[in-house]
C-alpha cells in the first residue's frame, strides 16, 4: 500500500513521539535532567511592596513577550487560555495564566513561575511542551521574569478550565525531559562585551523576550531549533516565516529605520503584516518604545548590505496572461502600476511578500484573501477577497509569476 505524504509524516511524528517519550521516561527514572538556570534566590517570596513596584515594568515586559497572543482564545478573556494548536499527533491547548487559584496560576509561587518560564517545568515537576517558548524565555533575566509574574498576578482571575490536550499517549510530557536535554540551552542570556549596549539590548529583545527564533528558525527532526540556521526562515502553519537575517531583511527591502518603524506600525513600503505576524504586531511590538524597536532593528540589521532595489521595467515575456488577470481583478485596489491606495491596499512596487524566495504566502493570500486589518495610529486596510473561486489555478500561477517578476525581482517561472 502506498502511503500519502501526510500519512507518512503523521506516522513519523508518532514514531518520534514514542522514541522521545521512552527516552524521557528513562531520563526521569535515572535522574538525567537539564540543569536549571534559576537561582535559589527565587525560593524567597516577593513582598507585597516588591510585587507592587514591579507591576508597571511587568506590564511592558508581558507585552514585549507577546503572552496574550497565545494565552487568549478568540473572543475569550485575556490570559484565560483555551487557544488550540493543532499538531500531527493531537491538539495542544494554551493554559490559563490568569491568577485564578483553581484553573490559573493563582497558587503558583515565585519559584514555580521562574521554573516554568526558564526551565519549562511547572509545579509538581510537570513538563511543559515547547509550544510555550521557554527555550527563548530561558534567556530572560530573573528580574524580568519576576516582573511578568507580578503583573499577571494583578490581572482579573478567570475561573475557566482549558480544554484537555488530545494527545494519544499518556507519557508525552515525560518525553520533554529528554527533549529539554538535547534542545534547551545550558545557560541564559550573557552580555556580549564586543557589542554596544544598544545591540545587546536588541539581542535580548529579539532572542529572549520577542522569541523571534521560535517561528523564523528551521527545526530538526526533534522539532528543536537548528542553531546554525538561526533566523534563516521556516515554514509554520502552512506559510513561510521569512529569513530575517541581515541579508534576508535587505532582500525584502528593509534598512534599520524602516524595520523599526514596521515593527511598531505593522505596515510600510514593504506591505502589511499578515498571518501570525499580524497578531505579533497587534499584541506585542506596537507597544515597544521607539528605543527598543530601534535596538531590535539595529541588532537584526548588523552588517546588512543596502536594501535591495527592484528595477521595474516592461512586462516580462511569458507573463502576459498574469498581467491580464492583474488588470482585471487587482488593479482597482493596488493601482495599475502597483502604487497601492492608502488605507485600502498596499503597494506592489516595494512589497516584501513578492520578494520572498517561495510564492507560498502570495498564493495563499491570492487564493484565500485577507480580513480587514487595523493598525496603530488609526491606520487600516480594507479586506481583500480571495480569488480561488474566480481564477483557475493556472491563472493564479500566472498572476503570481507576473507579480513576482514585475515587482519582486524574480524570473518569470
Amino acid at each position: 500500500m502506498r502511503l500519502s505524504r501526510r500519512m507518512r509524516l503523521g506516522l513519523l511524528a508518532v514514531g518520534l513521539v514514542c522514541v522521545i517519550g521512552a527516552a524521557g521516561v528513562l531520563a526521569v527514572l535515572f535522574g538525567v535532567f537539564q540543569p536549571s538556570v534559576v537561582s535559589d534566590a527565587v525560593n524567597q517570596p516577593l513582598t507585597p511592596a516588591e510585587m507592587a513596584q514591579l507591576v508597571p515594568r511587568g506590564r511592558y515586559l508581558t507585552l514585549a513577550a507577546d503572552c496574550a497572543a497565545c494565552h487568549t482564545a478568540p473572543g475569550g478573556a485575556p490570559y484565560a487560555g483555551g487557544l488550540g494548536f493543532a499538531l500531527p499527533v493531537g491538539t495542544l491547548y494554551a493554559t490559563n495564566i490568569s491568577p485564578d487559584p483553581t484553573y490559573g496560576i493563582g497558587q503558583w509561587s515565585r519559584a514555580d513561575f521562574q521554573h516554568a518560564m526558564r526551565d519549562g517545568i511547572g509545579p509538581g515537576h510537570s513538563y511543559l511542551f515547547p509550544a510555550m517558548p521557554y527555550v527563548s524565555y530561558r534567556q530572560m533575566s530573573e528580574g524580568d521574569v519576576d516582573a511578568v509574574y507580578a503583573y499577571l498576578m494583578t490581572r482579573q482571575p478567570i475561573h475557566q478550565a482549558s480544554p484537555r490536550d488530545s494527545f494519544p499517549l499518556p507519557y508525552m510530557r515525560l518525553g520533554m525531559a529528554f527533549w529539554n536535554l538535547i534542545n534547551l540551552p545550558s545557560r541564559g542570556f550573557v552580555t556580549d562585551a564586543a557589542l554596544s549596549p544598544t545591540i545587546n539590548r536588541g539581542r535580548y529583545l529579539v532572542d529572549a523576550l520577542g522569541h523571534c527564533g521560535e517561528c523564523h528558525t528551521p527545526r530538526d527532526i526533534s522539532m528543536g531549533m537548528i542553531p546554525g540556521r538561526y533566523l534563516q526562515g521556516a515554514t509554520i502553519e502552512g506559510v513561510d516565516a521569512p529569513d530575517i537575517t541581515p541579508a534576508g531583511l535587505a532582500r525584502l527591502g528593509f534598512d534599520a529605520p524602516t524595520l523599526a518603524q514596521f515593527m511598531r506600525a505593522g505596515l510600510g513600503p514593504q506591505g502589511v503584516t499578515t498571518f501570525s505576524m499580524y497578531e505579533v504586531i497587534e499584541h506585542s511590538t506596537r507597544y515597544l518604545t521607539p528605543a527598543d524597536a530601534e535596538a531590535m532593528a539595529d541588532y537584526l540589521m548588523q552588517g546588512a548590505p543596502p536594501p535591495v532595489v527592484v528595477t521595474v521595467g516592461a512586462v516580462t515575456p511569458g507573463t502576459e496572461h498574469g498581467r491580464q488577470s492583474y488588470v482585471a481583478v487587482c488593479a482597482g485596489c493596488h493601482g495599475l502600476n502597483g502604487v497601492g491606495v492608502p488605507h485600502v491596499a498596499p503597494a506592489m512596487r516595494t512589497n516584501a511578500t513578492l520578494r520572498l524566495p517561495s510564492d507560498r504566502n502570495l498564493m495563499r493570500i491570492m487564493s484565500d484573501g485577507l480580513p480587514a486589518q487595523s493598525f496603530p495610529d488609526g491606520e487600516a486596510m480594507q479586506p481583500m477577497p480571495g480569488f480561488a473561486h474566480l481564477l483557475t489555478h493556472q491563472e493564479l500561477v500566472d498572476l503570481a509569476a507576473y507579480l513576482r517578476s514585475t515587482w519582486g525581482g524574480h524570473p518569470p517561472h
